[in-house]
């Protein structure tokens, strides 16, 4: 064991104490973005893609409730294939639909949530 003090307990030479932290606050920003990844916030990266499960599932659903009633419908009335062919155009609709309505409300999300990272940066700043 050597007498000489460890390099984690003794301040750099040199520099103030307010000085060490800035430098130490902004190499935590800088590995928190290397981290996350740039722009994009860390978590948004798996809410993406739960956000891309979760509109697969939509569409899978539409197009099944779609096609399910059709093919009630025509077993009932004797129309086959006419309201098949109906209610899967009308369910790929709603399908598209709900696609686009789950991609607006993450867009805002994720605007909201860049806009209110920005915001904080600047008050630190």
């Amino acid at each position: 064991m050597s007498n000489e003090p460890d390099d984690q307990t003794t301040p750099p030479s040199g520099s103030a104490g307010g000085s060490f932290e800035r430098r130490l606050r902004e190499a935590k920003t800088r590995h928190e973005r290397s981290v996350k990844g740039p722009g994009t916030g860390g978590r948004l990266n798996s809410r993406g893609m739960g956000v891309g499960f979760r509109i697969a599932v939509e569409m899978i659903a539409a197009l099944a409730v779609g096609i399910g009633i059709g093919i009630g419908l025509d077993r009932w009335w004797g129309t086959t294939p006419w309201m098949m062919i109906l209610f899967f155009i009308l369910g790929s609709g709603a399908a598209f639909m709900n696609v686009i309505r789950v991609a607006q409300a993450y867009d805002r999300q994720v605007k909201a949530e860049r806009e209110a990272r920005k915001g904080s940066d600047r008050a630190e700043g």
